[in-house]
């Protein structure tokens, strides 16, 4: 009932013995709390944040309008209605390194599990775009540096995500990781892979997890959970789909109301009450309720 039972700090030494185990972490990206809740139920690993999802769903697009504010108050709405690990996208830290030292901060007092710091050009772009632009790697360190020195949990994952690849070449972008993995950072998500031999050598090159972005319409190939664990990554994510599948629905629907006048025909696609009242504990609050106010007055 309520939140999660979980802390954070459980939350967070629990998803860092999972990348230790060597099983490939399957973390869905969540475009609400109950959607967070459903990914639990269905039983995945954790549960990704995606920037671009938070910046879609206030009507916006993913080119760094969102605050801090914005990503850490939606993060921890969506945190603590699961007792999976959370990580969220922090774009490039929402400013220079002091900002993104307070950035890591405020993740953490949010209850996330681990965030990424990308390289591009603030303003950044959608990854799986062209046109992007990265710092130098003296910039890319920095932040880096910065969120490692802010963090206070060690348990707290920090992970370097570089956009190199689709603007240098893949060894440039092995380059940067490397470099971003000496300047403290626990993870490198290698953005917009082209194929598993790509993934490959990235995991040759380095000695800390990788993760995999298994967005839909984008550069990399949709590869499954199997392919991606034989070519040594760790951690896979699925950031925008529950969305794109919940709005393509939702279009259907408005689609055949607009045309129908009803929606008698699509009850099948629905999630029914008693599922809906079943994934929120409807009936543990009802419990609580009686337990809290069913009492006799004395006479």
């Amino acid at each position: 009932m309520l939140y999660a039972q979980t802390t954070p700090q459980q939350k967070r030494r629990a998803l860092r013995e999972k990348l230790a185990s060597g099983d490939l972490v399957r973390m869905p990206g969540a475009f609400n709390p109950l959607s967070a809740r459903l990914i639990e139920r269905k039983g995945f690993d954790g549960v990704y944040i995606s920037g671009a999802v938070i910046s879609a769903d206030l009507g916006l697009p993913d080119i760094g309008l969102t605050t801090l504010t914005e990503v850490a108050g939606r993060g921890q709405q969506i945190a603590r209605m699961t007792d999976l690990p959370a990580i969220i996208d922090a774009d490039t830290g929402f400013g220079e390194p002091m900002n993104v030292a307070r950035t890591i901060q405020t993740l953490e007092d949010a209850g996330l599990a681990g965030t990424h710091i990308e390289d591009q050009v603030n303003p950044k772009r959608c990854g799986h775009l062209d046109g992007k632009s990265v710092v130098d790697a003296d910039t890319a360190i920095k932040r880096i540096r910065a969120a490692v020195d802010a963090r206070r949990d060690p348990d707290f994952l920090i992970m370097a995500r570089t956009d190199v690849r689709a603007v240098e070449g893949l060894d440039a972008a092995i380059d940067r990781a490397k470099a971003l993995v000496d300047a403290g950072a626990d993870a490198i998500f290698p953005e917009a892979m082209r194929d598993l031999g790509e993934f490959e050598a990235m995991r040759a090159a380095l000695d800390v997890p990788i993760l995999a972005n298994m967005t839909e319409f984008g550069k990399s190939e949709l590869f499954s959970t199997a392919q991606l664990q034989d070519a040594g990554v760790n951690l896979v994510i699925w950031p925008v789909s529950l969305l794109r599948l919940a709005m393509g629905a939702a279009g259907r629907g408005l689609d055949a109301l607009a045309s129908e006048g009803h929606l008698r025909d699509r009850l099948g696609e629905m999630q029914h009450r008693a599922d809906l009242y079943d994934l929120i504990d409807y009936e543990g609050y009802t419990r609580f309720d009686a337990d809290v106010f069913d009492f006799t007055v004395e006479r």
